[in-house]
């Protein structure tokens, strides 16, 4: 388990503030020094080898792969290695000898250690120049000072007996230490005991590096073997190995939101296969060719690291196992379960291994000779924690806590064939394992080893014989393979039908999904808004006292109590605003103006009744007034007050019922003492705040529970809450004008009188501007070069800022308080965007890890892949520039989301990308209308289920069908029709365009005599219900009308021929 490389991992508890600066987190560092302290005086004798004082010597850094107890301690105490550092610790003091720069590091230390544990740190400063030896002879003379409690012989130094000094430092301190009179014992066993149980902040980072580990080997490892075994390749262990660490070291392309700089390898990926098996954790992949014929056998494993700290994970996967390796298997695969379900507190470690034993001793008890001699072992900030070994012959008890690489296998085991590379077959399994207070948690159970999953038949002759039962007996996903059906006549596959092969697989899981899904909704009643306010709670005068005082016989506003006050038969009679529906003014030719005012009246088109009107039904209603004035000044002044206050109101009613639909959201928690607030300045907010003043920069600041976005205007305040943020975006400059964070929310919040489930805090990296007038510049102008200069100085600052931002947020987020609500943020994947028109511009669309989002132009599109249903490209094919594409959700309720007129060039991207999310996608020549077809679902889920599902949208499964069953897509009709030649489209063409010349004169006449005689009640009557059943209809309907209306009448043929084309098939 050796390799090149940097030894010193990520900090563990430690915080980076610049390029090179670092800063020790003292409460970690106070914690673990106190439990290091309180371990060492309760277990003195049982396990520190009753030293009294702890030399621990770090050794110079190494390009090795490594792990030692000196370096676990660095990084678990302080969270960095050290190297080239003493550190001994003493009863009442602790002693540094290090560099300048590393002393420098190390004074934040003084003021905990003393208030911790009550000992003085002293630093012992060595000069470059220096080796040493005096600040030594300091050191030890300090230990021979510290008096024993017997008054006996000399202090006993406890020291890491295995570790062999490394440089001129170690080798002169051990030297020194040997000579010294100091008696010296083994502390190995205490250092051990002390990292055996993990905190918190460890636990969450194991989880971390396990689902990476578990992710590499499900979402690359597998499909990688996969496709070299399908596609008959020649590929060598080491070659799979270095492009599994590739994978690893870049968490994005395994769908891990992870960052690169925290994650590393624990040891290189081991591939083994053509009966050279080696289970041992420091075997290696050599250069031999993966070999998977009949009866093969290929081990993978994989081990990764996050913030230092060690995870494992192994899987043996099966070709055409004959009987011997299937139930060499299966007996394996218990024995594992029994291993891990012996893993909880209370019980002795001796007692995994011996569930194992036991296992194998009852099912196979001719394997035991070949079974590991261990379970597995402790693992954290070392590979192998020495004192936690699954064996039998250990008897610590097991605690909460503590975590174990169970890792079991059958080794040099006989198959009975006579090929020599499958003649000896091993078989291991290994997996991260956390002990719980109320039993354990398997962190890398993402990657199955399930026989369904781990077992693959190529030889359609011995499957029958040679398939293990389980297999044949399961009825869900099997990830199995024939030769006939996965390879073509040449041997080789296309992408194109690699992907239609796992889009066959996807269409079975999403209908047997949507079948389970369908069969547990229940009918909802209502959508969960609140009603708008009636007009009875709208009153403007209480009693008659409070009218004011009447000023002549004219139209009065009263902005305070919201109403106007009209003269009617010699009286002000008063109307609150809200009432008034529209306001206009005219002028006739005799310089007299009308001012005409129309109420909103319960029962008309667009006012409904409400409580107060059906309380009232004899009332009588005033529908509308008009006045005339010689003053034009004065009805133009009025008209405009109305408006203005009418406006107001409204906007201040349409808010409060915004506002009244919104979830109650916790309060936001500013930071205290504990941390200063995460600060981004001179930020612009979207949706922006209302008014009519000069906008304004804010600063978003990250608190203890949420975000809060304020500017130099008081009432200009957002609040997010943490708990509420469903997906958290960062975009920086590339080819944009602005970097931004964005985030979706799971409730609506309010900004200003907006109400938005998306909040979005960008600056623009560069002017927008374009200088008017002059020439065009050189492109060596000096001053032009200098402005380019200065703007990607600019872009390139800004950039940094936001991503300072982004770390320090998510590792706020990667605290224990905040684990379940799984956030951080998510970068969007350029190389895979597209354009398209998701609303009327369009825009450029991006998938990230889990959404597919446009962040740039308004309003926002984000779509969150795991509520996708599925995917339908529409207009594919027959020469199209572009096509559509409609998203369908698991929501049947919510409406299609159509992405319109992306171009045909990005097809293929589209479709590689949809089935490496595993998205269900489809494919039709015309657009559908979704409305419908969805209506027809959620009314009879189990005819659609019975129909086959999402298949009737399989253009290739629909065309095999017979052509004259035309009830088979009733209900899925198409929202265009396609002509059945080019004779038949020109005949209908010449025919149609005479005739719709005549239709056209008729329709005109007739439409002029009836408006003639039609008075202004009627057509307004005529109007509204148009208007109505217009906003009935929805989008696509409009599209298709007026596709129909544009091309319906130069296109449609009269034969019955037109209406069997207008099915889908």
């Amino acid at each position: 388990m050796a390799e090149k490389r940097s030894a010193n991992g990520p900090p563990a508890n430690g915080n980076s503030v610049g390029s090179n600066a670092y800063t020790i987190d003292l409460n970690t560092f106070s914690q673990r020094l106190q439990a290091l302290y309180t371990h060492w005086r309760q277990h003195k004798d049982e396990t520190w080898g009753s030293a009294d004082a702890l030399a621990i010597a770090t050794p110079p850094p190494s390009e090795d792969l490594r792990y030692l107890k000196s370096s676990a301690l660095n990084i678990w105490l302080l969270g960095y290695e050290f190297p080239e550092t003493i550190m001994v610790f003493g009863d009442k003091h602790i002693h540094f000898l290090c560099s300048q720069k590393k002393a420098t590091l190390l004074e934040v230390v003084k003021r905990s250690a003393k208030e911790s544990v009550g000992v003085d740190v002293v630093m012992h400063v060595k000069g470059k120049s220096d080796d040493g030896s005096v600040l030594m002879d300091a050191v030890l003379r300090a230990i021979h000072s510290q008096v024993k409690p017997d008054g006996g012989s000399a202090p006993i130094v406890g020291h890491i007996a295995r570790e062999a000094p490394e440089g001129k430092l170690l080798e002169m301190w051990d030297d020194k230490v040997k000579n010294s009179g100091l008696q010296l014992s083994d502390m190995t066993n205490g250092l051990s005991d002390l990292f055996s149980v993990k905190d918190k902040n460890e636990i969450t980072c194991v989880k971390k590096a396990a689902y990476l580990t578990a992710c590499a080997m499900k979402n690359f490892v597998v499909p990688k073997v996969e496709k070299v075994i399908d596609e008959e390749k020649k590929v060598t262990h080491s070659s799979l190995m270095d492009d599994t660490e590739k994978a690893i070291l870049d968490p994005m392309k395994i769908g891990v939101k992870l960052k690169a700089e925290n994650v590393d390898i624990c040891y290189p990926p081991i591939f083994q296969s053509g009966g050279n098996f080696d289970l041992r954790p420091s075997a290696s992949s050599n250069d031999e060719y993966l070999y998977y014929d009949s009866a093969s056998v290929i081990i993978c494993a994989v081990g990764s690291r996050y913030n230092s700290y060690c995870s494992n994970i192994a899987r043996t996967y099966l070709i055409d196992a004959n009987t011997a390796q299937s139930r060499a298997y299966e007996v394996l695969l218990k024995a594992h379960e029994a291993a891990i379900l012996t893993l909880k507190p209370g019980n002795m470690v001796s007692a995994v291994y011996q569930a194992v034993l036991a296992v194998v001793e009852r099912d196979a008890p001719e394997l035991v000779p070949n079974l590991t001699k261990s379970a597995g072992t402790g693992i954290g900030l070392e590979f192998r924690e020495s004192g936690l070994s699954l064996n039998a012959k250990n008897d610590r008890v097991l605690k909460a806590g503590m975590i174990f690489n169970v890792s079991l296998g059958f080794q040099n085991l006989q198959t009975g064939t006579s090929n020599p590379k499958s003649q000896i077959f091993s078989l291991l399994l290994a997996d991260t394992v956390i002990v719980t207070d109320n039993g354990r948690d398997v962190a890398t159970s993402v990657s199955s080893k399930a026989v369904k999953d781990v077992a693959y038949s190529f030889n359609e002759d011995e499957e029958e014989e040679e398939q293990p039962k389980v297999k044949s007996e399961s009825n869900v996903k099997d990830t199995l393979f024939t030769k006939a059906t996965l390879r073509s006549d040449n041997g080789e596959l296309s992408k194109e039908e690699l992907r239609k092969q796992h889009q066959a697989e996807l269409a079975r899981q999403k209908n047997e999904e949507t079948a389970r899904r369908l069969a547990g909704v229940g009918s909802g009643t209502g959508d969960g808004r609140t009603t708008v306010r009636s007009a009875s709670e709208l009153i403007a005068y209480k009693n008659v006292n409070e009218l004011p005082p009447p000023r002549d016989m004219m139209i009065q506003v009263d902005q305070k109590n919201e109403a106007i006050l009209l003269p009617i038969y010699g009286s002000m009679v008063p109307f609150h605003v809200a009432t008034v529906k529209t306001v206009s003014s005219q002028q006739d030719t005799n310089r007299n103006c009308y001012i005409r005012i129309i109420f909103n009246v319960p029962g008309t088109p667009f006012t409904p009744h409400d409580t107060n009107s059906l309380k009232n039904q004899g009332s009588i209603y005033l529908k509308e007034v008009s006045f005339r004035s010689k003053d034009p000044r004065h009805i133009s002044e009025v008209v405009q007050l109305i408006k203005t206050l009418r406006r107001n109101v409204m906007a201040r009613e349409s808010e409060r019922a915004e506002r009244a639909t919104l979830v109650t959201q916790e309060k936001l928690v500013l930071a205290g003492n504990k941390f200063k607030p995460i600060k981004l300045y001179d930020l612009w907010i979207r949706p922006a705040f209302g008014g009519r003043a000069r906008k304004l920069p804010g600063t978003l600041e990250a608190h203890v529970n949420g975000f809060r976005y304020s500017s130099s205007r008081p009432d200009e305040r957002v609040d997010i809450m943490y708990g509420n943020i469903k997906h958290a975006f960062f975009q920086p400059a590339d080819k944009e004008m602005i970097t931004l964070v964005h985030f979706h929310l799971h409730n609506h919040i309010m900004v200003g009188n907006k109400k938005t489930k998306d909040a979005q805090f960008y600056v623009e990296v560069m002017e927008a501007v374009q200088t008017i007038g002059g020439g065009k510049r050189s492109a060596y102008d000096p001053d032009e070069i200098e402005e380019e200069q200065r703007e990607r100085d600019r872009k390139n600052k800004i950039n940094m800022d936001f991503q300072n931002f982004v770390n320090r947020v998510n590792d706020l987020w990667g605290q224990h308080q905040f684990k379940n609500l799984d956030l951080e943020f998510d970068q969007p994947l350029r190389e895979l965007g597209f354009h398209g028109v998701p609303y009327k511009a369009s825009a450029f669309i991006v998938p990230t890890s889990s959404c597919l989002v446009e962040l740039i132009e308004t309003p926002f599109l984000v779509i969150t892949l795991s509520e996708i249903e599925i995917v339908n490209l529409e207009r594919v094919g027959l020469g199209q520039k572009n096509f559509d594409m409609a998203i369908v959700f698991k929501d049947f309720k919510r409406d299609v989301m159509r992405i319109d007129s992306i171009p045909s060039s990005s097809v293929d991207g589209i479709k590689e990308w949809l089935d490496t999310t595993d998205i269900k996608y489809y494919e039709s020549r015309l657009n559908l209308n979704w409305r419908p077809i969805l209506k027809t679902i959620t009314d009879d889920p189990q005819k659609f289920i019975e129909d086959g599902g999402w298949e009737f949208l399989n253009l290739e499964a629909t065309d095999s069908d017979s052509e004259n069953s035309e009830d088979s897509d009733q209900g899925y009709e198409p929202s265009d029709a396609e002509p059945v030649s080019e004779s038949d489209d020109e005949a209908s063409e010449s025919e149609s365009l005479v005739e719709s010349e005549d239709e056209e004169e008729e329709d005109s006449e007739e439409e002029s005599e009836e408006e003639k005689g039609k008075t202004w009640e009627e057509l307004e009557r005529e109007a509204s219900n148009a208007d109505k059943e217009r906003d009935e209809s929805d989008s696509e309907d409009e599209r298709r009308r007026r596709k129909t209306k544009a091309f319906g009448k130069s296109r449609a043929a009269p034969s019955s021929a037109a209406s069997k084309r207008m099915k889908f098939r």
